[in-house]
């Protein structure tokens, strides 16, 4: 799956999922909340049972002898009595101040039923029942949504990368097309663009003919077209074949590129500043660097304006190539290396230069930065020493 194809699946899931989650979560609390009063009721339910019992105790404890009464227990409850003016009378427990119904129907933590006595047997006026609240039914729901948010979760991320890889397929499918077209295009580009370029090395070497305009001008569209085919061959082949390591004189690599662009630089009459250190070497495929370097010098070139100033700098530590032209936006600094992305369409292209450069700099561990100005100017710094 390719890296754009990732991004979509990623995304899609994040939105499917976030919001089906969320909707599960809110019927989730609407049922829990439901499901928990119901129990809260049937406990209170319970007291209120219990209650009527208590007053059918103290019926009877009122028609028998002082001497004979026994104030009612029970093992699971706690109760008290209280007067017409809410004093306690007696109770088990811990004596507490008679407070309003309302206050004993929000505390969740201890379930409370107070219901008036009348007649008032022993003088007790109300009567308050109480226990502490059965935690185990409420946990076994909590545990039952858990266990259902879990299994829905799963099936949804499952059902979830199922759509998407659904969505997904005329993506690929595009994909693959235009992958293929690609190859089928540069092999056939191959042979001509070869034709031409020896034959202009063999006219100007043999031939002992003048580098004219016109040969000038056939040189450098033959050089485009090799540069376009490398690199459509690079992004064709990139995650396919094998890289050889090697260390690399980069000093004297520029040094050989640079000329190769030269004609492409004269031709629009750039002022080239080249400052090389000596021996600078990296542990590098050959062919990763030469697109790396390639890239940043032809859209130093491309992009520049006529009579502009392109500067390359290469130090130790790291790779800086300057230039004067159209500059870039901004707000497309961030997006500049994906590919196909054209922040400048005069001058043409496919918009996969910058994106070359950027998989090379992330298959090292390489750093890129990118400082430009509209209408002034561009800077690509590659650092591969911290």
């Amino acid at each position: 799956m390719s890296k754009s194809e990732k991004k979509s699946l990623i995304r899609f899931l994040l939105i499917y999922l976030g919001s089906t989650f969320l909707l599960f979560s809110i019927a989730s609390w609407i049922f829990y909340t439901s499901q928990k009063h119901h129990l809260l009721d049937q406990q209170r339910d319970a007291l209120k049972f219990e209650a009527a019992k208590f007053v059918t105790q103290l019926r009877t404890l009122h028609k028998t002898y002082a001497s004979t009464l026994v104030y009612p227990v029970h093992s699971f409850v706690e109760s008290a009595i209280y007067d017409l003016d809410k004093q306690y009378i007696f109770g088990t427990g811990t004596p507490a101040p008679l407070l309003d119904k309302k206050v004993y129907m929000a505390n969740e933590k201890r379930l409370y039923y107070l219901t008036p006595v009348d007649p008032h047997y022993l003088g007790a006026a109300f009567l308050v029942v109480h226990k502490e609240l059965d935690q185990e039914p409420i946990w076994e729901l909590q545990k039952s949504i858990a266990w259902f948010l879990f299994a829905a979760g799963v099936f949804f991320t499952l059902l979830g990368v199922f759509l998407g890889r659904l969505f997904i397929a005329p993506m690929r499918e595009s994909m693959e097309r235009m992958n293929s077209f690609i190859q089928d295009t540069t092999h056939e580009l191959n042979t001509p663009i070869s034709t031409i370029l020896t034959n202009i090395e063999m006219l100007e070497t043999f031939g002992k003919c003048e580098k004219n305009d016109e040969l000038q001008r056939i040189e450098i569209a033959s050089k485009t077209l090799s540069r376009i085919y490398d690199d459509l061959t690079y992004l064709n082949l990139n995650h396919e074949y094998y890289r050889r390591i090697e260390s690399i004189n980069v000093s004297e690599f520029i040094k050989e590129r640079m000329l190769y662009f030269t004609v492409m630089a004269e031709h629009k009459r750039l002022k080239i500043e080249v400052t090389i250190d000596k021996n600078v070497t990296l542990e590098i495929d050959k062919n990763d660097l030469t697109r790396l370097v390639d890239n940043l010098i032809t859209n130093a070139i491309k992009y520049n304006k006529q009579d502009g100033l392109l500067k390359l700098t290469l130090t130790q530590e790291s790779l800086s190539v300057m230039d004067t032209g159209v500059g870039i936006r901004k707000k497309d600094l961030d997006t500049i290396v994906c590919r196909f992305k054209r922040a400048n369409k005069s001058e043409g292209g496919f918009g996969i230069g910058l994106d070359i450069v950027n998989q090379v700099v992330e298959s090292y561990g390489f750093a890129l930065d990118i400082h430009s100005k509209l209408d002034q100017g561009t800077e690509v710094v590659i650092k591969w020493k911290k």
